[in-house]
């Protein structure tokens, strides 16, 4: 046909439209129960023939948005009771927290007490500033800001904001919470979006993050927001085969809160799995090597060449996470060390308050000593006196979680996915530490998600989490003030604790049995494996016997 033939065809009919389903989209309506119950509001399940991923503006993410922001508001308003002003009887305005209201609203955020306890009022520079506090033996020490770097500058950054704006109320503080609350808003709706891409074809898992009552508690309460967008970005960027990039994000993480960096373990652990052990061979190998580096030209050339050697590199999965360790140790370092040079006493003043902080109210050791009288590992302290007995004790049994998980992850039959070995290092992290601040329940939410997303088990468990807060609340209004009794609060605390233990033992069972995990089915490896997706497991038994993985254990061993 000549192109002036061409120019004159007409077509027998208009195309029709694109009309391709999203068919592999886990459709919750239609596989749970409680969903399709729900969905009787707004219609009923999706139908059959129903064009799934058609949708031009409500796509699941922006639903996913609104949902999250809707739950946002109510976990402002929350708060809301705790910055209302009141008269301070000089003609001056103070906050109205007169007859502890802070404990019998509920709304208490340490946002508001730390503005003016770390001098953040003041102007003051996180980490430079120091001040003069009494201490309950008679004396005196001296503080300084007790975040780690990033949620420090994250603080510092707000207040300026804060006095910088145009207008101002009587109060700044109120001012401040609300800026601090954008940000950390926007942290979160960042820790949706992420979570949302990890979850592949079931998307709407994450309507359990947008949706948790954890949320409505907690999200204001501390700064851990920042710390959960950055390890959630971190994970995306590792599952889209960036592991420079997963590392900075988390390192990045691991500079607002330590949690974070508790992922690069999995990482290694199923990497070391999967990399089948092999040099590379000579034609994959890149450039000049170190011993050749006998003039400026050749360093020149070696320098040229780093970008396609670290592709080469990250070709195999050992290569893949030892970038992201190394990535994520020099993001951790290059975040603390002007601080740390320039302010050095401002800067341990993190590490040093978490060596001598004695175990929480919200830690299994504290339960213990709740409901039996014990003193404690290191018995009665002196204030300042580091729990040395304890300390060690926290870290051996969180080393030997770690252990426990690794075993797990070797020897399990298929290789598990990445996201349940990371939330079982974050819960046994929780579980064996003797800290467990109530916000830190948010580092469980998005990776329970990813690792065990069964709807009403997880909406029970966060909601049996987000209750604990309103024993504690009484409990710190003290009995004198017709507060709870120190059991009730503990005993929330520790069914909270066997809810997480439940959640773990579950991902445990799924790991050794893959055929009941949800996530693999309709042919799914692991959506946030990144590299490891799909990988062979293993393609080399390179493992000691009592290491191999099951299925490997029959195979024969490959030169």
């Amino acid at each position: 046909m000549t192109d002036q033939q061409f120019d004159h065809f007409v077509a027998a009919a208009t195309p029709a439209a694109d009309r391709r389903s999203a068919d592999l989209r886990d459709r919750p309506s239609r596989t749970d129960s409680l969903t399709s119950q729900l969905s009787n509001v707004i219609g009923g399940p999706v139908g059959d023939h129903a064009l799934i991923g058609r949708a031009r503006f409500w796509t699941p993410l922006r639903i996913l948005f609104v949902f999250t922001l809707l739950f946002l508001a109510f976990g402002w308003a929350t708060k809301a009771a705790c910055i209302q002003q009141t008269s301070d009887g000089a003609g001056g305005l103070t906050l109205d927290w007169h007859n502890n209201r802070q404990y019998v609203a509920m709304c208490y955020s340490d946002t508001v007490p730390l503005y003016g306890a770390e001098r953040l009022n003041e102007g003051a520079f996180p980490y430079k500033k120091s001040w003069t506090e009494s201490t309950p033996d008679g004396g005196t020490e001296t503080r300084y800001m007790e975040y780690p770097v990033l949620s420090g500058l994250y603080q510092y950054a707000a207040m300026q904001i804060t006095h910088h704006l145009p207008f101002r109320p009587a109060l700044s503080v109120v001012t401040y919470f609300n800026v601090v609350a954008i940000g950390l808003a926007f942290a979160w709706l960042v820790t949706v979006w992420a979570t949302s891409r990890l979850a592949g074809r079931r998307v709407w898992d994450a309507a359990l993050l947008a949706l948790s009552p954890l949320v409505v508690v907690h999200a204001f309460t501390n700064f851990d927001a920042l710390a959960t967008a950055f390890a959630a970005t971190g994970l995306l960027a590792w599952a889209r085969r960036k592991p420079l990039l997963a590392g900075v994000l988390l390192g990045l993480g691991g500079a607002a809160k330590l949690y974070p960096l508790l992922l690069l373990g999995p990482i290694i652990v199923l990497c070391l799995r999967a990399d089948p052990m092999r040099k590379l061979p000579v034609a994959q190998r890149v450039g000049k090597r170190i011993s050749e580096l006998d003039s400026l030209a050749a360093v020149r050339e070696w320098l040229r060449e780093t970008p396609q050697r670290l592709r080469v590199f990250e070709s195999r999965p050992l290569g893949a996470g030892a970038v992201t360790v190394v990535a994520a140790a020099l993001t951790w370092f290059a975040v603390n060390l002007p601080i740390a040079v320039l302010f050095p006493a401002g800067w341990r003043e993190f590490f040093r308050l978490n060596t001598a902080r004695h175990a929480d109210p919200d830690s299994i050791y504290n339960v213990i000593t709740s409901f039996t009288g014990w003193t404690g590992f290191d018995g009665p302290l002196q204030h300042g006196e580091a729990p040395t007995i304890l300390n060690t004790v926290s870290l051996l049994a969180f080393l030997a979680a770690c252990i426990a998980i690794a075993y797990l992850g070797l020897r399990a039959p298929t290789r598990p996915r990445l996201a349940q070995l990371c939330f079982l290092v974050v819960a046994a992290f929780l579980i064996t530490n003797k800290v467990w601040s109530p916000q830190y329940s948010l580092w469980l939410v998005p990776l329970a998600v990813l690792a065990l997303p069964h709807r009403r088990i997880l909406l029970a468990w966060m909601t049996i989490d987000a209750l604990v807060w309103v024993p504690r609340m009484y409990y710190y209004l003290g009995e004198d003030n017709k507060g709870l009794p120190e059991q009730w609060f503990t005993g929330t605390v520790a069914l909270r604790d066997l809810a997480v233990v439940g959640l773990c033992a579950m991902v445990v069972w799924e790991v050794l049995h893959p055929r009941d995990d949800i996530v693999r089915r309709e042919f799914v490896d692991d959506p946030a494996g990144g590299i490891l997706d799909r990988y062979p497991d293993p393609l080399l038994p390179w493992l000691p016997q009592w290491l191999r993985p099951r299925a490997a254990r029959s195979q024969p061993q490959v030169a």
